[in-house]
């Protein structure tokens, strides 16, 4: 295999450093104000009367499209001498999913609408695909091996105070405008975000990369092989992809369950909803600080340990009560952790991705990662049905707690070298 040839960040001019970070700073504002969009989704589409079943295809429908297509896709991204291009525009796309949601809302009776929401992001599947790959590459490429935590720690701080702030608005709206004009509104103006992201994250100028030469023209079973030996020379990358998956699976199987407890078991109002998220956004911001830190004095793996273990216990306690204040204190706690998962589970997969064959290795972590998606959140609301909505939380979190006993006892894996040009 050919070497990877790269100017790493460090070695780029301050301004373009500096002019990086900015963008990406600005372009966390545009992903925020959309994001304060997406939890509401689920809800707007249990108040259509749409089945569990519905409900979870939201959250299983990027894994069935991101599992058949990461791959092919990564190889694609793999070869693009500019992947900042169709980083920025595929996010663009996504995002303006929210505003045809809310613009189809207008015209659309509602025996048709639930099905033509869920049309509308089946088709959004495909860029938020190549999103899920190119941004690893695209941020990585930006803080280089050094600086994974503080820029992320930035971007998700930024984009966290954003959400929350809109998320607050976002409350106020949904309580004092007639549903489903109220619904309509806040996906349409949110989306508003995207054109902010595109503009910023177009913007990004990534060190020059020489990636090693692709094997497009032979067959599939040829290229297969050559993958799979490829990636079976990296234990930790595989190491790390086993005990991720089970975690993962744990954490996407409460994905479509959260909004139902809240509304069919609790019966939050949407102001309460509104509160619960903001309490588990805006401590994030915290969170990203106090990680940040941790890290520095202790180590990622002691970030990773205890963060695993806190978001495990998050469905287990919230099960434990319908009481729509004690949800947002105990929602509030997990963003703590959240906040350091995020940035560790970011910076543990980098380490042990090779970085010349850095959007292949995404792409194959992401397909992992949709292979947890796929079914976990069928099985949950199966389960929700089957039994009751706690039971499903329960089981959330017993494969959480699977995947963080596995993180505790597993080794730390050796630091990868990287050599500039």
């Amino acid at each position: 295999m050919d070497n990877l040839l790269e100017t790493p960040p460090e070695l780029q001019s301050a301004d373009v450093v500096k002019a990086n970070f900015r963008n990406v700073q600005i372009d966390a504002i545009g992903v925020g104000l959309a994001n304060a969009a997406s939890p509401f989704l689920p809800v707007y589409l249990t108040h259509l009367n749409a089945t569990s079943f519905q409900v979870g295809l939201l959250s299983s429908m990027p894994a069935f499209t991101g599992l058949l297509l990461a791959l092919p896709l990564a190889r694609f991204l793999q070869r693009q001498t500019n992947i900042v291009k169709w980083f920025s525009i595929a996010r663009l796309i996504v995002i303006a999913s929210y505003a045809l949601t809310g613009i189809i809302s207008f015209f659309l009776p509602q025996t048709f609408l639930v099905n033509s929401i869920l049309l509308i992001w089946a088709l959004a599947t495909l860029p938020q695909t190549i999103v899920a790959i190119a941004f690893s590459v695209v941020m990585n490429a930006v803080a280089g091996p050094n600086r994974r935590f503080e820029l992320m720690s930035r971007r998700w701080s930024t984009m966290g105070v954003t959400t929350t702030l809109m998320v607050i608005g976002v409350g106020q709206l949904l309580d004092k405008v007639l549903f489903p004009l109220n619904y309509q509104l806040m996906f349409i103006g949110l989306s508003i975000g995207g054109l902010i992201s595109y503009y910023y994250s177009s913007h990004l100028k990534l060190p020059e990369t020489f990636h090693p030469p692709m094997t497009s023209t032979k067959s599939l079973i040829v290229q297969w092989r050559e993958l799979k030996e490829l990636v079976f020379k990296e234990k930790p990358f595989l190491s790390f992809m086993v005990k991720r998956f089970i975690f993962m699976s744990g954490v996407t199987l409460a994905a479509p369950l959260v909004p139902l407890y809240l509304v069919r078991y609790v019966h939050a109002s949407d102001q309460w909803i509104s509160i619960i998220t903001t309490s588990q956004t805006a401590i994030l911001v915290i969170g990203y600080f106090f990680w940040t830190r941790l890290g520095r004095r202790k180590g990622t793996r002691a970030v990773l340990v205890w963060t695993t273990l806190g978001i495990s216990l998050y469905p287990f306690l919230l099960a434990l009560t319908t009481s729509t204040w004690q949800i947002a204190v105990v929602a509030g706690i997990a963003g703590i952790f959240q906040a350091g998962l995020d940035l560790v589970f970011f910076d543990e997969l980098m380490k042990v991705v090779p970085i010349e064959y850095s959007a292949i290795f995404v792409g194959l972590a992401q397909s992992v990662q949709y292979l947890a998606a796929i079914a976990s959140p069928l099985i949950g609301t199966f389960i929700a049905d089957q039994f009751s909505l706690p039971v499903g939380l329960f089981v959330a979190a017993g494969l959480r707690f699977l995947g963080f006993f596995l993180f505790l006892i597993g080794k730390k894996p050796p630091k990868r070298v990287q050599i500039p040009a």
